[in-house]
């Protein structure tokens, strides 16, 4: 009997041994990363520069902008399967904490859509100083809240190109819909989507006639509850709307959008980039069986299944095919734009 436990006890060992390194293997990702740090008028930024392992002529760059949320540079390590693609292709990547977070000094609460493009072209401006940068070369990868930075960015920067991932249009109608679908999708009946719907109604009402964080308190729910730096974010950009901005595109567009975001009316987001940017510049790829964050949604619905992806397979977290189009699309860029 002891000697089976024994056994037992070694296998078990070389099991959790192998699965270890594996798992390590599986997450060394095939370029350099090296923290940065720019400074700027509202204080340091602090993220990380990719670079590929090996090149010889300078690199193009894409500067990455995340979607809400307290993101730090690498979004918890979920932007690395796409650095190392984006390095294999010969670009470097350039990823920062959003303020707040990691050193990156402010709070990024605090910010409005405009102050975002600021940060933007300054993280540009530091890319343009590195040695190994072709500045003619710079584009942008932004996801669902970039949206409404990229487009506005693009009429003050000579952007190569533009990667938009799950963007709205507008930030009122993208947070309707979103409460709606949320609901449906957890079994709400349509009268308490309803009840929610005439909730946020109210609060619409005070944010339009700007009102303070003590009159939203008065008739805030408990269970929806927002804290005080949020309602001064959201009171800052919920007007956004990024309609008349996508005019401002004058370099190729990539639009990646999943079938089943239920954060984004898809349709809506389609639609208005196809009246508003150039069909020269614009190409759209919309993913079945695809949610919000370019996951598919098997794997969007179960927390395990993405931890075990994440561990065993993380360059097939998101769904097939989509950093294949990033791939494509980089690829049939004109050169020396």
């Amino acid at each position: 009997m002891k000697k089976i436990f024994t056994i037992f006890i070694v296998v078990s060992v070389l099991l959790l041994s192998t699965a270890g390194l594996f798992i390590l293997q599986q997450n060394s990702f095939d370029m350099i990363e090296q923290s940065v740090e720019i400074p700027s008028p509202e204080g340091k930024l602090t993220g990380t520069l990719v670079l590929p392992k090996y090149y010889t002529n300078k690199v193009g760059l894409v500067l990455f902008i995340h979607g809400d949320g307290a993101i730090d540079a690498s979004h918890n390590d979920g932007y690395k399967p796409l650095w190392e693609r984006l390095a294999s292709l010969g670009y470097a990547s350039l990823s920062l904490n959003k303020r707040g977070i990691n050193g990156s000094e402010g709070n990024w609460l605090e910010q409005s859509m405009d102050d975002r493009v600021e940060e933007a072209r300054q993280a540009i401006d530091w890319a343009k100083n590195q040695p190994m940068i072709d500045e003619k070369q710079i584009g942008v990868w932004g996801a669902s809240q970039a949206g409404w930075v990229i487009p506005k960015l693009a009429e003050k920067e000579p952007l190569a190109f533009s990667i938009v991932v799950s963007p709205a249009i507008n930030w009122l109608t993208q947070g309707k819909y979103h409460t709606r679908k949320n609901m449906e999708s957890t079994g709400y009946s349509e009268s308490e989507i309803q009840v929610k719907e005439a909730y946020d109604k109210k609060v619409q009402k005070l944010l339009e006639s700007h009102a303070d964080y003590t009159d939203y308190l008065k008739i805030a729910q408990e269970k929806n509850l927002m804290s005080k730096d949020r309602w001064a974010f959201i009171s800052k950009n919920f007007s956004a709307d990024a309609t008349a901005d996508l005019g401002h595109f004058n370099s190729p567009v990539l639009l990646l959008l999943g079938e089943e975001d239920i954060n984004v009316d898809v349709s809506e987001t389609e639609q208005v980039y196809r009246s508003k940017v150039k069909p020269s510049l614009l190409t759209v790829a919309v993913f079945p069986g695809t949610e919000h964050s370019m996951l598919s949604k098997k794997t969007a619905d179960s927390e395990l299944r993405a931890i075990l992806i994440s561990l065993f397979a993380p360059r097939q977290i998101t769904v097939q095919g989509y950093m294949n189009q990033i791939e494509q699309f980089l690829q049939k860029l004109p050169k020396g734009r």
